[in-house]
This record gives C-alpha cells, structure tokens and sequence, in this order.
C-alpha cells in the first residue's frame, strides 16, 4: 500500500499556513537559504523551498554565491545575517564545497536560528528524519491523513518506542544530506536500527530479516528477491534516469511485497521541506 504522503503533506502545509498567520502579526518571518557553487539539482531544491515558503506565508531570502569564496569571507556572511533581527532563521544548502565543509559553519549560527538541527545547541531535529518517523508514525500509530502527524517528541516518544521495540529497522547509507540525519533522529527518539553502507559485508541478510527497510543512498539497490513479505519501504535516495527521478527502488516491482511503501517523486521530499517550516515555526514561537 503507498503511503499517501501528497495527501499528507497538503494536510501539514494547511496547519503550517495557520501558524504562520498567528505569528505573524507579531512580525514578519523570514528564512535565508544559502547556497555555494552552481548546481542545477541543489537551485532546484531551493525553488521548492522558496515555492513551500511563499505558499505558506513566510519571507525567503536566497544568497548565492555561484563563486566559492574565501571560508573567512563565507563565515562572515552566516555571522552578519544570522544576526540580523530581521532573519527568523537560516540554512545553508548541503553539501559545501570541501574547502567549507565542515561543521564549525554552525557554531557561527544562533541555536535558535539554526534550524535543521546541526548546531550542537539547536533545539530543532533534522526535518528529514522527522519525515520519515511521520511515514512510521501513520503506518503504525494513526493510520490517517491528518495535521496529528506532525511528529511531537513529548508525545510520541513514547508511542514509537512502544510500537517498534520488536521491528526490526535497517536505515541504508551514512551520507551527511540523508542517512547521518536520519540516523540522528532515530537515535533521539531511542528507536533501535542497523546502519548499512556500500561497505557492510553482505547486506542482503539485513535486507530479508527486516521489518522497515529507510533507502538513502542514491541509486537502485532493493530487488524483490531482498524482501520479506510485508516489509515497508521507505525511501529518501533519489536519482535521474532518461530525465526521469528515481529512488532507491522500483516501485511497480516492490508493491505487491511490501505492506507500506513511498514513492519517488511525491514522497517524503515534501515532508522534509514542511518540517524545515514547522522548526522555524517553532523557533520563533519560542522568541516571541
């Protein structure tokens, strides 16, 4: 059964889209999205963010430097406009070129601004793992489309170690964009996993023993000959074949094994991108 996330994420979008009312007329909100080095799929991703944010109500403002500057002039920016009163929050586009990668970039960034969860001090969780526990969170706790599945942690920790104390979960990929966030989220939340990578020996024993099976990696890499019967199949990875966008498995293959799937397009993308809005939400909420 495919996980209606489009109906999913209208619903999200709808309350967010209140939200923002109410706590606007105590200011404008406002996100910076930064992005260094030219690259058609990562613009792509800041229109989708800069399209969420104009349906919903908030101010975007994008910085792009198609130029990489010097790390001392890049890590001026982020302290001057984190600064400024008038940023509600910032994010800067993942990944960096080498030069500027590093985690340091966050210390620069208020906690409270910082709003993707990589500050040491943030408050908020990575919206792509929050993504996915929504996925887990309809499958197997509400199991219908409405703005309660907005992961709450007080609430639902609780619930979710409850319900997946016996699942067996295998989370696929370590990347810094995907798995690592995922990762991260899951452990808050103190849901046990197994991590997986192009470098763990013969993962297709993990494959058929699992219960949940989170694909972030990037390419095609789960078969139907992999899975259990009843197995759900969430996926984040995508790539481009013949111009079309694929995730890390075929769908029409997977559909008559799996209990719950995702799709790729229309999947959890979106909710990723709502989540980044509600952790704004919160943030200002929490300063005003």
């Amino acid at each position: 059964m495919k996980v209606p996330c489009e109906e999913i994420s209208n619903s999200l979008r709808t309350k967010l889209k209140k939200q923002v009312s109410i706590l606007k007329k105590r200011g404008k909100i406002k996100l910076v999205t930064v992005l260094v080095g030219e690259s058609k799929e990562q613009e792509s991703f800041v229109k989708i963010k800069q399209t969420v944010a104009k349906l919903i109500g908030i101010d975007f403002e994008f910085k792009y430097f198609k130029e990489e500057p010097s790390f001392t002039t890049f890590i001026s920016y982020l302290k001057e406009v984190s600064s400024a009163k008038e940023t509600s929050g910032i994010i800067v586009q993942q990944p960096l070129p080498t030069r500027l990668q590093t985690d340091t970039i966050y210390n620069f960034i208020p906690p409270d601004k910082e709003i993707e969860g990589h500050h040491p001090k943030s408050k908020s969780l990575p919206p792509l793992g929050l993504a996915v526990l929504t996925a887990l969170k309809y499958i197997y706790l509400d199991n219908k489309v409405s703005d309660k599945l907005f992961v709450n942690m007080d609430h639902d920790k609780n619930n979710f170690k409850n319900v997946l104390k016996n699942k067996k979960i295998v989370l696929v990929g370590r990347g810094m964009t995907a798995g690592l966030p995922i990762g991260k989220t899951l452990s808050t939340f103190k849901i046990n996993y197994i991590n997986i990578s192009s470098s763990t020996f013969d993962p297709a024993q993990y494959y058929k023993d699992a219960d949940v099976i989170i694909t972030a990696v990037g390419k095609k890499i789960i078969t139907p000959e992999l899975l259990k019967p009843g197995v759900i199949l969430l996926n984040v990875g995508v790539h481009h074949l013949s111009g079309k966008l694929l995730g890390d498995y075929d769908e029409k293959d997977i559909k008559s094994i799996a209990s719950y799937y995702t799709t790729t397009p229309k999947g959890l993308g979106p909710i990723d991108v709502l989540y980044l809005y509600k952790n704004l939400l919160d943030a200002v909420a929490a300063r005003r």
